[in-house]
């Protein structure tokens, strides 16, 4: 997925200037928009810990911004397009589902089963 910004205080970056995507259940950022092997991340957040994603224009006071909450935070990013951040809302929702039923599946108990 294309670039966005983490928003923090006293972060002085623009949309473009991180580069992030999934993989492996895992929302990762880069500082470069070229990603290669040897890349190192800024931050990682592993799905399991997210608890929901949705837009955050309202609390930001920002165009296209979201959050995302996870366990122990909840952070704010923006996009430069509206498009961009309803494909980061999708994408990392449909990450979180996928995840929940994997866990959900993996604890059905069937009580038919007689010992």
């Amino acid at each position: 997925m294309e670039g966005f910004w983490r928003a923090a205080t006293g972060q002085t970056a623009k949309p473009n200037d991180f580069e992030g995507y999934i993989k492996q259940e895992k929302l990762f950022w880069f500082k470069d928009s070229t990603i290669t092997r040897a890349s190192v991340p800024l931050g990682i957040v592993p799905v399991v810990t997210c608890l929901n994603v949705k837009g955050a224009e309202d609390v930001l006071s920002k165009q296209n911004a979201f959050k995302l909450s996870t366990q122990t935070e909840t952070m704010y990013f923006i996009v430069d397009t509206e498009k961009k951040k309803d494909d980061w809302i999708n994408s990392i929702g449909q990450s979180i589902v996928q995840h929940s039923r994997s866990v959900t599946d993996s604890e059905v108990v069937d009580y038919d089963i007689k010992k």
